[in-house]
């Protein structure tokens, strides 16, 4: 009985260069990325780029509700398995601008190199005109929480090295989820849950848990609908561009439970749950929250026939409009709005919230492990806090936090909500450089609560996961790099010049290749042929 699982964080960064708004994204996002590449080789064009994505077992287009959509009615945004090129926006991004011919600035020759595989397990590369992170698999919160900061730290590395190239534009990156004039972009959550559930029962327990876990897991907003057009300040960044309750569709269409079923592992065992409905954190124990207590309703969701009471007392939740309810929640400052359910009842987010947390905990029971009461706990403990009094919780809330500081703004220069300098304060919140970033001040002066420390975060930047196939990936690269040819989630590509062809290492179970399993296997071999004649595929 465990919060433990698989899970990962993939966030995409709002990307501009300041005072040339007609700057191409896609291009520099790839730059984002070859500046990172370049950086940890020493600066040397090219290294550290040799290894490419596999898209050998890529399929964006099957759907968990048993079909697959076709590839030729798919939008060009869903095909994230072209090597050819980087998947496209969705239709609410402006790319009209090509400054391709900016002279000094070359794009990449081959699109398909805008990514690199990096020592700690982790994938950065251009993902819908935005540079992306995603992380190594980890198996808990904490973890969940040490490399998404790792991401943060690669993400301002990245800044400095083009900061510092004359040649090269200057870039600023936000870990946000909006861009003011009317683009939403992801913070992707995905958990590995066992195949067996099926999905329609994973759809009635997650709908009402992830419609009102934003009271809790929201970043805040200024303004109100797609362009921010409506004046005002809401829990979530992605609400207003939420628009179904189930769908495959990621910047279309966005659903409260996207179906996309690429399991990035044994597909007779596992599927992975790619949650797209949450809004990328800062604060720590806002994303240790969001990961904690959705990877808690999922074991429950395993575990429904031991636990059928207290899941049909969730299910029983079902909302009578889950996609207005996911605005409503969002434009609910006082929490104490209700909600419309589909037999009648009204209940607050808050008072859904509870009986959630109520139901995992009896579920549990007493004889639960460290981190999941860590977890239990911590919920309890926000949930009461925001129904007494929200700011007592901007420590550990992000949309709390940030609505303390634009409301001291506001008081200050007697602001109204539609005034620009508040817009601007919004997307400056997530300013990654840490000397322009209100996040990153508040955090240097203690205002927020932290649950990882800087020089782990240090070692998460360069170091993989040691529990986790993050392992073997992380270090293969690190030791072998020059033999990587290519690498997913659940494979290693590797180019021996003593064999004939390359050799693909499976990492099918995620649990393997830890560094309990492979460990002393990797320090006994001094290159990559030992390694490959050692794995057997040699």
């Amino acid at each position: 009985m465990s919060v433990r699982r698989v899970m990962g964080i993939e966030t995409e960064y709002g990307i501009v260069e300041p005072g040339r708004p007609g700057a191409n994204p896609m291009l520099l996002s790839s730059h984002v990325v070859a500046a990172y590449a370049a950086a940890v080789a020493g600066g040397q064009p090219g290294e550290g780029r040799r290894a490419r994505w596999d898209y050998e077992d890529e399929d964006p287009l099957a759907d968990a509700r048993g079909f697959r959509l076709d590839r030729a009615s798919a939008h060009p945004s869903l095909l994230t398995d072209d090597p050819a090129r980087p998947a496209p926006p969705g239709p609410d991004a402006d790319l009209s601008a090509t400054d391709v011919d900016r002279p000094g600035v070359e794009p990449y020759d081959d699109p398909g190199a805008a990514t690199s595989i990096l020592t700690n397990g982790a994938r950065l590369y251009v993902d819908h005109a935005h540079p992306e992170f995603s992380t190594p698999e980890v198996t808990n919160p904490r973890d969940a929480v040490l490399w998404d900061r790792a991401g943060e730290q690669v993400m301002l590395r990245a800044v400095r090295a083009l900061a510092q190239n004359p040649a090269m534009p200057d870039v600023v990156l936000y870990k946000n989820n909006v861009d003011g004039k009317g683009a939403s972009y992801g913070m992707h959550e995905n958990y590995l849950v066992d195949r067996q559930v099926p999905f329609v029962d994973l759809v009635a327990l997650l709908t009402p848990f992830l419609v009102t876990r934003q009271v809790f897991t929201g970043a805040g907003r200024v303004g109100r609908g797609p362009t921010g057009q409506g004046a005002g300040f809401q829990l979530s960044q992605r609400a207003d561009y939420i628009e179904a309750e189930v769908g495959l569709e990621t910047t279309l269409r966005r659903p409260i439970v996207n179906t996309r079923d690429e399991p990035h592992a044994d597909r007779d065992r596992w599927r992975r749950l790619h949650v797209i409905i949450g809004d990328a954190t800062s604060l720590e124990v806002a994303t240790f929250l969001r990961v904690g207590t959705t990877s808690l309703v999922l074991w429950l969701a395993e575990h429904a026939g031991r636990h059928p009471e207290a899941v049909q007392s969730l299910v029983d939740l079902r909302l009578a409009d889950p996609v207005s309810a996911v605005q409503q929640v969002s434009r609910d400052l006082t929490l104490a709005e209700p909600l419309d359910l589909a037999d009648g009842r009204r209940l607050t987010a808050l008072e859904i919230q509870q009986a959630y947390l109520e139901a995992v905990g009896a579920a549990l029971g007493a004889d639960i492990d460290v981190a999941s009461r860590e977890v239990l706990d911590r919920w309890d403990s926000v949930l009461a806090r925001l129904a007494v009094d929200p700011t007592s919780c901007a420590r550990e809330v992000e949309w709390v936090a940030k609505l303390r500081v634009l409301e001291g703004m506001r008081r200050r220069d007697d602001l109204r909500w539609d005034h620009p300098r508040l817009a601007a304060m919004d997307i400056q919140w997530s300013d990654v450089r840490p000397e322009r970033g209100i996040y990153q001040r508040l955090r240097a002066a203690g205002a927020v609560e932290l649950l990882v420390d800087d020089q782990d975060v240090a070692r998460a930047v360069v170091e993989p996961p040691e529990d986790t196939r993050a392992y073997f990936r992380g270090t293969v690269v690190a030791r072998f790099g020059s033999a990587v040819r290519a690498a997913s989630w659940d494979s290693v590509v590797l180019d021996v010049p003593e064999l004939p062809t390359l050799r693909r290492v499976p990492l099918r179970d995620p649990w393997r290749g830890s560094r309990a399993h492979v460990g002393a296997l990797l320090e006994q071999c001094p290159d990559a042929a030992t390694l490959a004649a050692r794995l057997g595929v040699g």
